[in-house]
């Protein structure tokens, strides 16, 4: 089962414990059995996929990290889902001052990279229809922050002009 599920997603020791309890409880629930019985055999079967390289928290921090940011995630909202994943706080947060340090180095911010993928992915500031722009500011602007970016950004994001923001 751990190796099926492996095959088709990355995974956190986390996540593929759950996924392992789950499964095992649901199949003691329709044998009638104790589904403790096989605590041991889920840990074994975790710590085998950790040394066999198979399970990598780090790796699947930084891979869901990139493709979270890809799509317009904030700082904020990422720990949120990395944490809900069963990352450790520890390593989230040392993904993310690797990230900032390689952003510095590059001369870009993360943030108001993926501020403006969210407000383009979801039509925000610049990217609405021409002429429904302002009568929606507002509104941009509470998505902006629930989304989790801070309102100075929100705010430098959805007014920007249409010149200066990024080719579509």
């Amino acid at each position: 089962m751990a190796l099926h599920y492996l095959e088709r997603y990355s995974a956190s020791v986390a996540m593929l414990r759950r996924t392992l309890q789950r499964r095992v409880e649901k199949r003691c629930r329709l044998r009638g059995e104790d589904p403790s019985t096989h605590a041991e055999t889920i840990e074994a079967v975790v710590a085998r996929a950790v040394s066999a390289g198979l399970v990598d928290d780090a790796r699947f921090t930084a891979g869901r990290m990139a493709a979270l940011r890809r799509r317009g995630t904030s700082a904020r909202a990422l720990s949120a889902k990395l944490a809900a994943k069963g990352v450790s706080r520890d390593l989230v947060a040392d993904a993310m001052a690797a990230e900032r340090d390689e952003a510095e180095a590059e001369g870009t911010d993360t943030e108001e990279t993926a501020a403006a993928a969210y407000a383009k992915r979801r039509r925000l500031g610049p990217w609405r229809r021409p002429g429904t722009r302002e009568a929606h500011r507002d509104r941009d602007l509470a998505a902006m922050a629930r989304a989790g970016f801070a309102y100075g950004l929100a705010r430098r994001i959805v007014e920007s002009d249409a010149e200066s923001r990024p080719d579509e």
